[in-house]
């Protein structure tokens, strides 16, 4: 499969998506979710041929995109879904805030597991929810996994949700089966709802397959809630489709409290986009892994040369890499260091959790090597003018 290969640099620069416009043209711009990547093709061409009909119009409900999804699913991750109990929506975050609307009552706990997506520290609180974080056990060396007796004593003291992530961002950790299937007992045990957003689910490393939530069991289905979209996959984070699925029941019921707005907010070009992408963006998207499989080695190759202290796992899925940067003596945020002294723009860890992010960073490589290299070396050269 050949890979896709990022834009160059000066074309880069000609976006107007907030990668390319929160930064100096000095800067190189690694901090945002965004990939240097074109567009896929048939994405392209079905949004052209939307504009060229005027097609700018309302959704009319949600069942192509789902009916594109199933498809999809089936043949990525042997996940076997009814188009039927899928809601569109306008981005992941809408989506869990309106299904903790549903399964919590003001002021109930909701669990994160951080190190975790910034955004999920505000979903619980926007839905009149109460966080309560219990920290992933492990570490870089050894990696991570969910600590589930935590969160079992935490559902025991009164939480009645959890937002997993799953793939986990910023790790890029696969949850384990089998630790999915334990979760999903400890959600039945208790009677509380697992919102798992699975929006990574495609851009896992070559050889590693991530389960969906929904297929681990009986208990999973009952108690979870998926939020996926095409969006991170795919590059389409600005086009607003996602896809909340449900698997029982009790899932259809808290799609079916829905406001029907929450369905309206999907934006028609975003299905357009996401149905493309899930029937025909087959081989672009290989291509992508196949681009940030190489970037994964070659991140690791670079911090040995330019940054040896750094610290760093090589991610099972996702295109970001989490780097322990504690050894440049850069203090918690070394990101800010970065920045001013190298030019390069990374993510603070502590924005993924003010314990468990102090000395670390978030890097997006999903970008051409050349600037990947350039980076590093930007940052290598840094850290030796560091007195």
């Amino acid at each position: 499969m050949p890979n896709v290969d990022a834009d160059p640099l000066a074309q880069l620069r000609n976006r107007t998506s907030a990668k390319w416009r929160l930064f100096p043209d000095d800067v190189l711009p690694l901090p945002v979710a965004e990939m240097d990547y074109p567009l896929a093709g048939p994405i392209a061409e079905a949004l052209h041929a939307a504009i060229r009909r005027s097609d700018t119009g309302y959704v009319a409900g949600s069942l192509e995109v789902a009916e594109a999804f199933a498809g999809f699913a089936s043949a990525r991750f042997g996940w076997e879904l009814e188009p039927s109990r899928v809601t569109s929506t306008a981005d992941v975050s809408l989506g869990i805030v309106e299904t903790l609307r549903q399964v919590i009552e003001p002021g109930d706990g909701v669990i994160i597991t951080p190190p975790i997506y910034p955004p999920f520290f505000d979903l619980a609180p926007e839905a009149s929810g109460r966080i309560v974080e219990v920290p992933l056990l492990g570490g870089i060396d050894e990696g991570w996994s969910l600590d589930l007796e935590g969160i079992d004593a935490t559902f025991a003291a009164g939480a009645r949700a959890m937002v997993l992530c799953n793939p986990h961002n910023p790790l890029g950790l696969v949850h384990p089966r089998a630790q999915l299937e334990e979760l999903a007992v400890i959600a039945a045990r208790h009677g509380v709802t697992i919102v798992s957003d699975e929006i990574h689910g495609a851009l896992t490393r070559t050889g590693v397959r991530y389960t969906p939530f929904l297929t681990v069991s009986d208990e999973a289905r009952t108690h979870g809630v998926t939020v996926t979209s095409a969006s991170k996959a795919f590059n389409l984070a600005g086009l607003k489709c996602a896809l909340v699925v449900t698997a029982s029941e009790r899932g259809d019921a808290v799609r079916a409290a829905f406001p029907y707005e929450v369905e309206w907010r999907t934006s028609i070009f975003g299905q357009i986009a996401s149905i493309a992408a899930f029937r025909d963006g087959d081989e672009w998207l290989d291509g992508v892994r196949a681009s940030l499989d190489k970037n994964t080695e070659l991140l690791a190759q670079l911090l040995t040369r330019h940054l040896p202290g750094t610290r760093y796992r090589i991610p099972d899925a996702t295109y970001l890499a989490w780097l322990d940067l504690s050894s440049l003596g850069w203090g918690d945020k070394p990101a800010d260091r970065a920045l001013e002294a190298a030019r390069v723009a990374l993510s603070p860890g502590t924005d993924f959790g003010a314990e468990m992010g102090r000395g670390h960073a978030r890097l997006n490589f999903a970008c051409s090597p050349e600037v990947l290299a350039e980076a590093i070396a930007r940052l290598g050269d840094a850290a030796e003018r560091t007195p």
